[in-house]
């Protein structure tokens, strides 16, 4: 196999892949096209700490030392991911591959959002791969995805969550770069999340198709009067789901010019919630009581909010 299909989904879908012209400078596959992230962590007993056992990266994407930042989950490894290109370029394939054994416990976030910038030629893809074993607790809550004027971006999501095991997993979009007059000016945004368990069968699948050029998004049945929007999935023990969905929807209620709601995914294998936004500040708040919440039900700690300079 070589290396760029390695990091090219198999599935691009054909509403994406109409933009696969080649590029005229660099082209897909060149050095610094390709962007790997390759993280195990798990539970050292010794030091009572979720380490990081294999880390490989390849720019523009990798990570610092894992840190350990909340008091009521010393054992929890903070990781940031962050990428000195600023953003995903046109041709761009990314692949992050991340597992949990031993009991882990970890929070992974970017340092910023992902901006996606303008593209004449082809469009930017990136894999995401989770695997998060029995008994392991992951965080994964990256900043919002930002689209530039003329973008085209695929991100495919496989998580393989053990029954007993948790992930929490966010994803947010923001209509491009409003501070400068753009809105709903990129080409596609295409996200696909798909889950499995331990034994492969299937847990959920959900797909968004953004196309604003083609389709009014503030329309009814869409975004409506919002212009963000953002999911947040849980998967973990069907012990939880039920709390889990009742004190989400109840925590939400706090939240103003907000609007979403917590569902329980199919075969009781954990909880989605949908969330609509003016500004991606009320989505992240969202989040992080979304999170507060779970912390509490399925780990008895607290959430001191998120740490970045």
């Amino acid at each position: 196999m070589s290396s760029l299909e390695f990091y090219t989904p198999d599935d691009i879908p054909p509403e994406v892949h109409a933009y696969g012209s080649e590029l005229k400078q660099l082209q897909v596959g060149s050095a610094g096209k390709i962007g790997a992230l390759t993280l195990l962590l798990e539970q050292d007993q010794e030091r009572r700490k979720t380490v990081v056992k294999e880390q490989y990266s390849k720019v523009p994407l990798f990570t610092q030392r894992a840190l350990y930042l909340e008091e009521s989950l010393p054992s929890m490894a903070y990781i940031y991911i962050m990428s000195p290109s600023g953003g995903i370029l046109q041709g761009d394939r990314y692949r992050m591959d991340i597992v949990l054994k031993n009991k882990a416990c970890a929070h992974i976030t970017t340092q910023g959002a992902t901006r996606v910038y303008r593209m004449e030629r082809n469009y930017a893809t990136q894999i995401v791969n989770v695997v998060v074993d029995e008994g392991c607790y992951l965080e994964f809550v990256p900043d919002q995805i930002i689209p530039f004027r003329d973008s085209r971006f695929y991100q495919t999501v496989n998580l393989k969550v053990h029954d007993n095991g948790t992930m929490i997993y966010s994803e947010m979009i923001v209509p491009g770069r409003v501070a400068s007059g753009e809105s709903f000016q990129y080409d596609i945004c295409y996200m696909k999340a798909l889950a499995k368990n331990q034994k492969d069968t299937l847990r959920f699948i959900d797909i968004a198709v953004l196309e604003p050029k083609k389709r009014n998004l503030n329309t009814v049945g869409i975004l409506g009067t919002f212009d963000v929007v953002g999911s947040t999935y849980i998967l973990t023990k069907a012990d939880y789901v039920k709390e889990l969905k009742d004190e989400i929807n109840s925590g939400l209620q706090k939240f103003t010019h907000f609007a979403g709601g917590a569902s329980i995914l199919p075969h009781n294998s954990g909880v989605i919630v949908r969330m609509l936004g003016n500004v991606a500040s009320d989505l992240r708040n969202a989040i992080y009581e979304i999170i507060k919440i779970a912390r509490k039900i399925i780990l008895n700690a607290s959430f001191s909010g998120m740490r970045k300079g």
